[in-house]
């Protein structure tokens, strides 16, 4: 394991990881450390528990709305994929019989 120094609205983090996924623990605690700043920057919001928040917020929204790569759910956001499955499942079970709940 590796370790990974990181500072995020002035406070200072260390962070282990394998040596493979440091480069990728950087340009993620950069990103955050970007976000955060300028959600601080904007003075709408204080308190670095609401900042962290918010910034996990925009970064979930960034995750849910990357596109599928060519092929079959070519162009599909990962949110939309997400909510067809959810949407899947839910009509399997209003499908399937419901289990009983005698014990046998």
């Amino acid at each position: 394991m590796e370790r990974v120094d990181i500072s995020i609205l002035g406070r200072d983090y260390s962070l282990a990881c394998p040596p493979e996924e440091k480069q990728a623990l950087t340009a993620a605690a950069q990103h955050i450390s970007q976000l955060a700043g300028r959600i601080q920057g904007s003075g709408k919001v204080s308190g670095n528990e609401r900042i962290a928040v918010m910034a996990a917020i925009q970064v979930a929204i960034e995750l849910l709305s990357v596109k599928a790569p060519d092929g079959p759910l070519g162009g599909l956001a990962v949110g939309d994929f997400k909510r067809r499955i959810d949407d899947m499942n839910a009509m399997l079970d209003a499908a399937l019989p419901k289990p009983s709940s005698k014990a046998r």
